[in-house]
């Protein structure tokens, strides 16, 4: 898994509207960047309401957010109407940025199938890392307090 100071890899991915989304368009700007297992499962809903409802906060803080899963753009798509989610939620079906932040989780409640590890990353504007946070298993959520503090005060 990545950690602070390293060097954040670009990514490229297909966002739940179908459009293509760059990290390096953002370059220059603070991006929380948020993995999560699968959509429409409990925790992973629970988790990006909450990242949605904090919103204000992040923005405030000059974090733009995203959320990154192994789902299809459709499944992203589905999920963030249902749940009102207002940032891009990313497919990264090939699993390539899972794995270049060594957050790949591996026989998620079926042998085999790979999802992402729910984490948390902040990349700062100079394309480090600053925050970075991974749950030691699927069920347990980020301390939102703990992202948020460290939003604010950096």
């Amino acid at each position: 898994m990545l950690t602070v100071g390293d060097p954040a890899p670009s990514f490229t991915l297909t966002a739940q509207d179908k459009s293509i989304f760059s990290s390096d368009e953002y370059s220059g700007n603070r991006m929380l960047v948020v993995f999560y297992p699968a959509a429409f499962t409990g925790v992973c809903t629970e988790e990006m309401c909450t990242f949605n409802d904090l919103m204000g906060d992040l923005e405030k803080a000059g974090c733009f957010v995203v959320g990154i899963s192994v789902d299809s753009p459709f499944s992203n798509a589905a999920f963030a109407e249902s749940n009102s989610i207002g940032f891009p939620l990313l497919s990264d079906v090939h699993r390539a940025v899972i794995d270049d932040f060594g957050v790949s989780y591996q026989d998620f409640s079926i042998k085999g199938y790979t999802v992402a590890t729910r984490s948390v990353f902040v990349i700062e504007p100079d394309g480090t890392v600053g925050y970075a946070w991974a749950a030691e298993n699927p069920g347990i959520q980020p301390d939102y307090s703990d992202v948020i503090s460290y939003c604010l005060k950096n």
